[in-house]
C-alpha cells in the first residue's frame, strides 16, 4: 500500500482510540458518582473542565467529520494543513505538560490508568504520526502560532472562571486559590512563551518536511 492509503485506516485508527479513550474517562466520572460528591451531570461538567479532554474531543470529532463528512464544510475546514496543525499543536502540548509537569502528581490505578495513558500518550502518539506523514504540508506561515493561541488563551480564561465559580481548578499551576493571581498570571505568560516557541517549531517542521518532498 502506499502512504495514501494508510491515510484512511490511520485517521480511523487514531479517531476510534480518542472516542474510546474520551468515553472510559466519563464512564469513570460517572460510576464514581456520587461517591466524588457530584451528580451525573455535574460528572459530566468535571468532564469538560479539562484541556486534555476538549484536545481529544477535537482530534475525535476532526478525524471523524474528516472521514465521515469529507465533502462537508467541517470536513474541509479539518482536512486543511493549517487545521490539521492547530489540532496537533493541541494534542502534542497535552502529551507534553502531562508527561513532563503533572505525571508525577498522582498515581491512578486500574481503568483510570488507562484511560490516562490513553489520551496523554497514545492518542497525541496516534496523531503527531498523522499530522507527519499523512497532513497536507507547505501551508503554513509564521503567523500561524499566534493564531492558534486562541484555543489555550480561551481555555485558560474558561478554566479560572469555573474554577473561581466551582472552587476546583483543573490544573495546580492555575490554582488561584493556593498560588494567588499573581503567580498563576506568571504561569500562564510562560506556557503561552512555551507554546508560541513550540507553534514556530510546527511551522519549521511543516516547511522541512515540504521542501524534502519537492527535492
Amino acid at each position: 500500500m502506499s502512504k495514501q492509503k494508510w491515510s484512511l485506516p490511520f485517521k480511523v485508527i487514531t479517531a476510534i482510540t480518542a472516542w474510546l479513550g474520551l468515553a472510559l474517562q466519563l464512564y469513570i466520572l460517572i460510576d464514581n458518582t456520587p461517591g466524588n460528591g457530584m451528580t451525573p451531570l455535574q460528572a459530566v461538567g468535571r468532564f469538560l473542565l479539562f484541556f486534555t479532554v476538549l484536545s481529544n474531543l477535537l482530534v475525535a470529532i476532526s478525524l471523524s467529520m474528516v472521514i465521515i463528512l469529507p465533502g462537508s464544510g467541517a470536513g474541509r475546514f479539518f482536512a486543511k494543513g493549517s487545521s490539521v496543525t492547530a489540532v496537533a499543536f493541541y494534542i502534542f502540548i497535552v502529551g507534553v505538560v502531562y508527561n513532563t509537569i503533572l505525571r508525577n502528581l498522582w498515581k491512578p490505578e486500574g481503568l483510570q490508568r488507562i484511560a490516562d495513558e490513553i489520551l496523554h500518550v497514545l492518542v497525541p502518539f496516534l496523531y503527531i504520526i498523522y499530522w507527519l506523514f499523512f497532513a497536507p504540508k507547505g501551508s503554513l506561515k509564521w503567523k500561524h502560532p499566534f493564531q492558534w493561541l486562541a484555543f489555550p488563551a480561551a481555555y485558560l480564561i474558561y478554566a479560572m472562571i469555573r474554577g473561581a465559580a466551582e472552587g476546583v481548578y483543573a490544573y495546580p499551576f492555575i490554582n488561584v486559590t493556593e498560588l494567588g493571581y499573581g503567580k498563576v498570571f506568571i504561569n500562564c505568560a510562560g506556557l503561552l512563551i512555551v507554546f508560541i516557541i513550540i507553534g514556530f517549531l510546527f511551522v519549521a517542521i511543516d516547511r522541512m518536511i515540504n521542501h524534502q518532498i519537492k527535492m
